[in-house]
Order: C-alpha cells, then sequence, then structure tokens
C-alpha cells in the first residue's frame, strides 16, 4: 500500500522558515517524482516544486523560486521543502503526492495519482 505522510507545517511569521517532510512507503522511491502542491482557502491547487531522484529532474513554480529548495533523503524514502522567506500568501495547506508510475513527470495535479493528508502552513504578517 502505497502512503504518504506529510508533517512540519505550522504557524510562523513572514520572514521565518518551515521545513515540511514527506515520508513515503509502499514504492519504489527513487523511481517516482514527488511532488509538493498546496491549496489556500478559495483558491485554486498550485503545484509548489516536485522533484525526481532518479534523473535529478527538479520543478519550481515561479512564486517560490528563490525561495523554497526541494530534496531528498532516499535513505529514508523522505522528500523535504524546505520554505525560506516565507510570506503570508503562501499560507496553504501543503500536499506530497506522487504519480502511480516512475515514467510519469506531473505536469498538473491531475497526473498525481497517490496523495499524503497534508499538512497546513499559516504564515502571519
Amino acid at each position: 500500500e502505497v502512503q504518504l505522510v506529510e508533517s512540519g507545517g505550522g504557524l510562523v511569521q513572514a520572514g521565518g522558515s518551515l521545513r515540511l517532510s514527506c515520508a513515503a512507503s509502499g514504492f519504489t522511491f527513487d523511481d517516482y517524482a514527488i511532488g509538493w502542491l498546496r491549496q489556500a482557502p478559495g483558491k485554486e491547487r498550485e503545484g509548489v516544486s516536485c522533484m525526481r531522484s532518479s534523473d535529478g529532474r527538479i520543478y519550481y513554480a515561479d512564486s517560490v523560486k528563490g525561495r523554497f529548495t526541494i530534496s531528498s533523503d532516499n535513505a529514508k524514502n523522505t522528500v523535504y521543502l524546505q520554505m525560506n522567506s516565507l510570506k503570508p500568501e503562501d499560507t496553504a495547506d501543503y500536499y506530497c503526492a506522487a504519480p502511480n508510475s516512475g515514467r510519469y513527470y506531473p505536469t498538473t495535479d491531475a497526473m498525481y495519482h497517490y496523495w499524503g493528508q497534508g499538512t497546513q502552513v499559516t504564515v502571519s504578517s
């Protein structure tokens, strides 16, 4: 059974940092793209970042480039999202997700098949 479990969300002041973790199980972690997406109240879900360890492919949304860094610890089957210089507009529920095949590198949220339960990030001004 594939499972994705996020952790690390919380409340932080603008300019602060948080590190989200996504612990994956039930599939060959290295071969799959793992993405971070977020959804703020009243807004559409947005892809934030994605990486695939097998080929080093990484994506960042323009809104987070230079502030967020995605990384992985393959020994722990965990993907991290280091979020620095946080802004109030980063406030959202953050989800990690994976497609149902290592062949896919998701470019839309519809391409993700497995989802975590989400972790809430609140950035106060």
